[in-house]
């Protein structure tokens, strides 16, 4: 194929299979090679050609017979290695789970997904455990920011192949978790859009997690239409609810707490020219404090952090022994902190936690959207976090900040690419709506897209 498919979204290849254009045997293909030859081969940890020749050419007859099964019929797609892909072993960025059982059957939503007609093609690198915000990875590698044109700057995490794969134009869609801004960060990072939809819109079965209470889901795509799509299939629906909102009187809030503090000027001049740009096409936008944003954190250094807690839960054997010795010795010390966390310190953090959730709802409108960067900085270069553990861990803890928040307060939020900070990396805006309020969240970021991405270049 001399086509070139490289970087088009889901909704620019459907046209192209829906039409009889494009054989989705020969993009599953295409998809395949180029994966192949792709010069940064830490994007993938595994590939499945077997299965996606297989998928394929049961698209290809659907749709040679006028049977199609939708708008993501023949669709490549890619998988965090932490979904459960049947015949393969579920290892989450690790080396220690290779030898463990392959699964017996998918993931619900990779389920979901094939039943929707698409063609996975591989599960994509993480942060071991998807315990980093950074996405580095000594196992299989530290996937390449596509977006660097000076040095080898991190992609984000834990996701950090679904933003790599997407960004790198490998595929328009790879599904993500998001803990403590797991999709956001990468999507971010890499200037595409990430939605994290509230916790529990989707099935967990066959998700390997990190910490249950705060675990969601959700896709790194190239568009908010492609994710409106994805998030349909996900939830095992024939077409989505979403309808494009107005900007017109919507009225967003920008908190004054926490998130702008040491932000690069960079990264605020970018979110503040979109935000202007939203005000211009009709929004309203109001400055509020948010105190619970700064008790989140007072919260956490007190009692120590959830994710921290049920991390060391889930993996004390692991850390108790021999496999400590082949985990990343980050992971396995930011793991290591539970330890010291008490029950009590567990329970108070919960009561903590359903307070601040019934606070903050009460002070935003139920239409309201909450806007602020999605991480304070731009990606950074990769080797000196790699040299200066020290480093690593105060630079995770920054860009984890902003999108930890809207997990604690268990927040649906779609990252939108706004523009430009330091050596012309992306810069990401992130919108945020109250728990389960995922459909008008959605409309509202179909209606604001064009709009915030006005100033950026393409990847």
């Amino acid at each position: 194929m001399t086509q070139d498919l490289g970087g088009r979204s889901i909704a620019q290849l459907s046209v192209l299979l829906q039409s009889g254009a494009l054989d989705p045997r020969a993009l599953a293909e295409w998809t395949l090679g180029r994966i192949l030859d792709h010069a940064d081969q830490a994007i993938f940890t595994s590939v499945t050609p077997e299965r996606a020749i297989r998928e394929a050419e049961a698209s290809h007859e659907r749709l040679s017979s006028g049977g199609s099964l939708g708008l993501l019929d023949g669709i490549p797609v890619a998988w965090k290695d932490l979904f459960a892909i049947k015949g393969l072993p579920t290892t989450a960025g690790s080396t220690v789970l290779k030898s463990h059982p392959a699964a017996s059957e998918d993931a619900a939503v990779v389920a979901a997904l094939a039943k929707a007609g698409m063609v996975s093609v591989g599960r994509v690198n993480m942060s071991e455990f998807a315990f980093s915000g950074l996405g580095l990875n000594p196992h299989h590698g530290t996937p390449r920011n596509p977006c660097s044109r000076d040095v080898e700057r991190i992609p984000g995490g834990s996701s950090s192949g679904s933003g790599v794969a997407v960004a790198a134009g490998l595929v328009p869609v790879s599904i993500g978790t998001d803990t403590g801004g797991s999709i956001r960060i990468p999507a971010a990072l890499n200037g595409i859009v990430g939605y994290k939809a509230t916790r529990g819109r989707y099935s967990m079965h066959g998700v390997f997690p990190l910490a249950k209470s705060l675990d969601s889901l959700g896709p790194l795509c190239r568009t908010v239409q492609d994710a409106v799509w994805t998030d349909a299939a996900m939830r095992g629906l024939p077409a989505s609810e979403v309808r494009r909102g107005d900007l017109e009187g919507l009225s967003i809030v920008v908190p004054s707490d926490v998130v702008f503090d040491g932000a690069e000027d960079g990264v605020v001049s970018a979110f503040e020219e979109a935000l202007l740009r939203l005000e211009r096409a009709g929004a309203w936008v109001r400055r509020q404090a948010f105190p619970a944003f700064t008790h989140i954190f007072e919260i956490m250094a007190a009692h120590g952090p959830l994710v921290t807690a049920e991390a060391f839960a889930l993996h004390r054997s692991r850390l108790e022994g021999a496999d400590a010795g082949l985990m990343d010795r980050r992971v396995v010390a930011r793991a290591r902190l539970g330890e010291k966390i008490e029950l009590s310190d567990y329970i108070a953090v919960l009561a903590a936690r359903e307070r601040l959730i019934a606070e903050v709802s009460a002070s935003i409108g139920p239409s309201e959207i909450i806007a602020y960067p999605t991480v304070p900085h731009v990606a950074p270069a990769t080797a000196q976090l790699e040299a200066d553990d020290a480093l690593f861990v105060e630079m995770n803890g920054r860009t984890l900040r902003n999108t930890s928040i809207g997990n604690f307060l268990d927040w649906c939020g779609v990252s939108l690419p706004c523009g430009t900070g330091e050596a012309g990396m992306p810069v990401g805006l992130l919108l945020s709506a109250l728990p389960h309020h995922d459909t008008h969240l959605l409309s509202v970021a179909l209606a604001a897209e064009n709009v915030v991405r006005a100033g950026c270049r393409e990847v």
